[in-house]
């Protein structure tokens, strides 16, 4: 535990418990609400191919994740947690051009 506080760079136990359950409630929100969304724009393993599908649905969970990360994070208050962490994980998958 000690050593995820350290790479963290966090104080309590309690913070690393709130930042566990930020991850969780954005996991399941993102799955959640990602289906009716595409069911909103007309977007079914009916009406698409299969692959198709489910690389949008994908996709859409993937953006979804970001922004609601950083929401429940502030909602929680650890904002600068999450917004470190997405700036962290955005630079590595080549956008970090945005927050320089």
């Amino acid at each position: 535990m000690n050593k995820l506080k350290e790479r963290w760079g966090i104080e309590s136990n309690f913070q690393i418990a709130i930042i566990f359950i930020v991850f969780a409630v954005t996991g399941s929100t993102a799955s959640y609400i990602g289906k009716p969304i595409l069911g909103y724009l007309n977007i079914t393993p009916d009406t698409f191919n299969s692959i198709l599908y489910w690389t949008i649905r994908i996709l859409l969970l993937f953006i979804m994740y970001q922004f609601l990360l950083v929401f429940f994070g502030w909602l929680f208050g650890q904002h600068k947690f999450f917004w470190n962490f997405e700036k962290k994980m955005l630079s590595r998958l080549g956008f970090k051009r945005f927050f320089s």
